[in-house]
């Protein structure tokens, strides 16, 4: 059967399906992963919290793995990870087998162009991966946020085409960033980020972290990093 008609019967379906998993975050509530099916479409799978004890320690980034017994709901809300209309749920039942020839060249990382963001090409819908050199940082702030002081730390990033994005990180991150970049300021900083919220106000873009969701890291060991590094 097509997804389509397995969510409208809201079944279980004993289904045999090859990933990679692209991405391993922790939310709060349980595991969401962005996993590249065989045709290199990707779609976002949810761990709820209580059968994570059961998967976390089966689930790296990087890995090719067939699920087996898995259900499928209708993605939906706004901060998507994936476009795919579907997403998948493991539940207690599901089987997890590796998987030796699924394509290596599939990577956790997509970036999009910056232009994209700013000219609203890219909706906010989705949340999306970037990647720039910093240029511009300011001290961390307290600001009242939802009634909670709350910290934030801004950032103005560079890509290879010289377009600049504006970049504000919230939370417990914002301190740790900050740290990072003074610890590391002797050298040229490239910032990677995971799941990260496109932001509009008065038709100005930009971007920031979706709190425990998004990743931040300077100058990881990624293709894509030394590739921007040489430019």
């Amino acid at each position: 059967r097509n997804a389509e008609e397995m969510v409208k019967e809201g079944a279980i379906w004993e289904l045999d399906s090859h990933f990679k998993v692209k991405e391993v975050k922790t939310p709060l509530h349980g595991i969401s992963t962005r996993r590249h099916l065989r045709s290199g479409d990707t779609i976002h799978a949810t761990v709820n919290e209580d059968v994570v004890p059961i998967f976390e320690s089966f689930i790296e980034e990087g890995d090719s793995k067939i699920f087996i017994n898995f259900s499928l709901s209708q993605a939906c809300g706004s901060y998507r990870l994936t476009k795919h209309p579907y997403k998948i749920w493991l539940q207690a039942t599901t089987r997890i087998r590796l998987c030796d020839d699924f394509p290596y060249r599939l990577t956790g990382f997509t970036h999009v162009n910056f232009r994209e963001i700013l000219d609203g090409t890219l909706s906010p819908e989705y949340l999306i991966d970037i990647m720039g050199q910093i240029v511009e940082v300011t001290h961390v702030e307290i600001v009242s946020l939802n009634g909670k002081d709350t910290e934030n730390i801004s950032l103005l990033l560079k890509n290879e085409e010289d377009v600049r994005l504006p970049l504000v990180v919230w939370g417990k991150v914002a301190l740790d960033l900050s740290e990072a970049i003074q610890f590391l300021s002797d050298r040229t900083l490239i910032c990677v980020m995971k799941f990260v919220k496109i932001k509009v106000w008065k038709d100005e873009r930009s971007v920031c972290n979706a709190y425990n969701v998004s990743v931040v890291s300077l100058n990881p060991f990624i293709e894509e990093v030394e590739a921007f590094a040489k430019l």
